[in-house]
């Protein structure tokens, strides 16, 4: 059963982790449609084993404030230079049951389950985009967003990351929301921009949005620069009940 799927079953039972994206100056956002290129090593120096380059983050943690996970983020300046798109290939199918990450994630964020065709092609069901409220009959109208982009990715760490280990982040479906099914008109909306720049139009989800992105940036060790980091406390500021919890990706 992949990742995705059993995460789903064990939430009913435990509550376990809330985390862990795009283009660089277009306004496409993340692409839902699947990748055939290959990786591209290009642009960064990989660390030793593709090991994240940035400093900080514990483990994991559980229970901890927005303002708390806020301040465990690293500081640092990012840099797009020598990003491709490509550099993150996606979407795979990783456990070769024939579902692409993409198929994944609407499966296993349906509110009413479609039918699964041959090759995984979907039909029917019912989902809520959670970025603006909408409810979606159509698994073709929606996109999956990087919670954070692939290009912010690149700016703030992945650029020094070996191509596996980047298609590993393009791809997590180790966690609910590293990667989610939304409107494309959302999707593109956002585009590459982080929370100084774009938050969710529903204010409703403007909370889980940002423990969901500090939770990704947690995960995956990786850097807030500071027009990031005031943006993300301005919004703690009114999040008082809300809580991160995230394990960092191995």
């Amino acid at each position: 059963m992949p990742l995705r799927r059993s995460a789903l079953i064990a939430t009913a039972l435990l509550a376990t982790l809330v985390a862990c994206n795009p283009g660089v100056a277009d306004s496409s956002g993340d692409d839902d449609k699947p990748s055939a290129a290959a990786p591209s090593a290009t642009g960064g120096s990989p660390a030793p084993d593709g090991a994240s380059a940035a400093p900080g983050a514990p483990e994991g943690g559980g229970a901890l404030t927005l303002a708390q996970a806020i301040d465990l983020i690293p500081e640092g300046a990012e840099a797009r230079d020598g990003y491709k798109r490509d550099s993150f290939r996606h979407w795979v199918d990783e456990d070769t049951d024939g579902c692409s990450t993409r198929n994944e994630v609407l499966i296993a964020e349906a509110k009413t389950a479609p039918e699964e065709g041959e090759r995984c092609a979907l039909t029917g069901g019912e989902w809520l985009s959670y970025y603006d409220e909408a409810t979606v009959e159509k698994a073709g109208s929606l996109d999956i967003d990087h919670m954070v982009p692939l290009a912010e990715a690149w700016d703030s760490g992945a650029s020094q990351w070996d191509a596996d280990r980047r298609m590993r982040y393009a791809n997590d479906l180790g966690t609910e929301r590293s990667l989610v099914a939304v409107t494309a008109k959302t999707n593109r909306s956002k585009a590459d921009k982080d929370p100084s720049q774009w938050l969710p139009p529903a204010a409703s989800a403007q909370c889980t949005y940002g423990s969901d992105w500090v939770a990704t940036k947690l995960r995956w060790k990786l850097t807030a620069d500071t027009a990031e980091r005031t943006a993300l406390k301005e919004l703690a500021a009114g999040c008082a009940e809300t809580t991160v919890e995230y394990e960092v990706a191995k």
